[in-house]
């Protein structure tokens, strides 16, 4: 009976020594370099909204590792990656603040301005995003000149300056077909100041002197009356 005992007694040990082992393996402590390879192979994958929790988690236990600054961004490009850019434009800004002297802030700065370029609209729409994005690049050129990014950022500041001429242009057209020639004179006049050598030049010498004419109309009519 007492080696029977034993025996039972010995078999427990190795089994709960075996479990003991086995739970240390499965529910290994995670490490700042596991989670941010979790994050980053869920972004890889298309799952972002899986490497969002990742990257927050990240944050969150390590908040002083230097992966958890990178996490910041991961979060970011992956609301970008969602096409949220508000959320994104949100998550950069405040990488921004918080980091104002990091090496990744041209590409940060770049994607602030890259939130509002994917939300352009046409040239009879609202501008807003347009002159946004202009001004967010127009910054990243002015403090990292020689970045990669501002290389970038050049092209699309030329494009968004066609927009806005272009939009410019659009609508000093419709006040010129309505006969509202002062309205429509500044419009044009903002082009000629602001927006030259874009590809309006020739078409805005010509409704300038077209406006000029029914303006002198305007006021011949104006004087006989």
């Amino acid at each position: 009976m007492f080696l029977k005992k034993t025996t039972l007694l010995a078999a427990l040990i190795i089994l709960i020594s075996g479990c003991a082992l086995w739970n240390k393996h499965a529910v290994a402590p995670s490490n700042p370099e596991v989670i941010y390879a979790r994050g980053y192979k869920y972004y890889q994958k298309g799952s972002y909204e899986r490497a969002i929790e990742s990257f927050q988690k990240l944050k969150e236990e390590y908040p002083l590792s230097e992966l958890a600054i990178r996490a910041e961004i991961g979060i970011a490009d992956a609301h970008f990656s969602m096409e949220e850019y508000g959320h994104a434009e949100s998550a950069y800004s405040t990488f921004a603040s918080l980091h104002p002297t990091n090496e990744f802030l041209p590409y940060v700065l770049y994607q602030i301005g890259m939130c509002q370029y994917k939300q352009l609209l046409g040239i009879d729409r609202d501008q807003t995003a347009t002159i946004s994005a202009l001004r967010e690049f127009e910054k990243l050129i002015s403090r990292f000149p020689g970045s990669q990014f501002s290389i970038l950022a050049e092209k699309n500041v030329r494009h968004c300056k066609e927009l806005l001429a272009e939009h410019e242009f659009y609508v000093g057209n419709l006040y010129f077909k309505m006969k509202q020639y002062k309205a429509a004179m500044q419009r044009f006049k903002n082009i000629a100041k602001n927006y030259a050598h874009l590809g309006l030049d020739e078409k805005l010498q010509f409704i300038i002197a077209e406006t000029r004419k029914g303006l002198a109309n305007t006021e011949d009519k104006a004087n006989i009356q």
